[in-house]
């Protein structure tokens, strides 16, 4: 166990009694290292974001969470949590009640009132039930309170996924490419693609990442449940299929604009619909999709938040203060 994770564990337990200080340790040390999905059950990757302004909670949040697949970035206040999640839209959001910049349960109205896509797991120390009431009435999906076992939240978290599921629009949709999962077809600008049951699965993954560059390594590892070190070349063949097929279903057939692009050195994804936000006119940036605070964090650009955990970018989350 490395020394990070061992000060990480020293702040969680800061809470507990003396006297439950090495239990309450021991079970979230062995939590992590015994977890698995849990009964056979497979793992679902997600796109997470860990609001907590405790820096070694927050890192040792974001550590166990990508031990358990998912790709995971981490801020320090509520401004940049609103901010991150406008322009990734993460699939779930663990949320910190008593943040700097505004507090958590604003940042829960704003995340029912903007992007009620994103579900959101609360993480409290208040022990009221009022309080827990409450966020649950504005629509968290659920509350944890602190001191809490690792196990038990990446099991809420399955919990939480399994419900989202059971409920999600089977119409997946990006540009011009719309797949329909319950028939398991497949339209570019409504005209159907043929597609093989691993070149869906191919295209399904990419279509659920909006966007977002799916490495090589993942789309072996989840479509294809190879080792990463494998060093076949099957992901780049099929990529070559889906972006023939799609060509061959646009008018323009192979000389229109491709679908999926290559990332050079990381992977592929799907071609950007928008312009990025900083390159978008002024008159663009006010429209009323948004709330006026968010436009002005994104905006301002990483490092905006006066440097608490900041980073809309997720790039303290991923490299920065990780190498702290």
């Amino acid at each position: 166990m490395s020394d990070r994770l061992r000060v990480a564990l020293r702040r969680i337990v800061g809470t507990v009694s003396k006297s439950r200080k090495l239990s309450f340790a021991h079970r979230v040390h062995n939590s992590i290292a015994e977890s698995s999905p849990g009964d056979g059950e497979p793992k679902v990757p997600m796109r997470v974001l860990v609001v907590e302004d405790d820096r070694a909670l927050g890192l040792f949040l974001q550590k166990g969470l990508k031990l358990e697949g998912h790709t995971v970035d981490w801020v320090g206040d509520g401004d940049a949590a609103v901010a991150h999640a406008s322009l990734h839209q993460p699939d779930l959001m663990v949320l910190d009640l008593s943040l700097p910049l505004r507090d958590g349960v604003e940042v829960l109205a704003e995340m029912r009132r903007w992007f009620s896509r994103t579900s959101v797991l609360v993480l409290t120390g208040r022990n009221q039930t009022e309080e827990r009431v409450r966020c649950l009435n504005l629509g968290a999906d659920d509350c944890l309170l602190k001191p809490f076992s690792f196990h038990e939240l990446t099991a809420r978290c399955r919990a939480i996924l399994r419900r989202k599921e059971q409920f999600a629009d089977p119409m997946l949709r990006h540009g011009e490419v719309e797949m329909n999962r319950m028939d398991r077809s497949v339209r570019r600008d409504g005209v159907g693609v043929e597609l093989t049951g691993k070149e869906f699965a191919l295209l399904e993954f990419m279509l659920q990442r909006h966007g977002e560059c799916c490495t090589r390594a993942e789309l072996l590892s989840e479509v294809w449940k190879m080792s990463p070190a494998s060093g076949t070349n099957v992901v780049d063949v099929y990529i070559n299929y889906l972006r023939k097929k799609l060509a061959a279903a646009h008018p323009d057939g192979h000389t229109s604009l491709p679908v999926i692009e290559t990332v050079r050195g990381r992977g592929y994804r799907l071609c950007g619909l928008v312009a990025p936000v900083d390159e978008l006119p002024e008159d663009e940036l006010s429209v009323d999709t948004l709330p006026a605070e968010v436009l002005q964090l994104v905006k301002a650009g990483p490092g905006s938040d006066g440097g608490m955990g900041g980073g809309i970018d997720g790039s303290h989350g991923e490299t920065g203060l990780v190498a702290a």
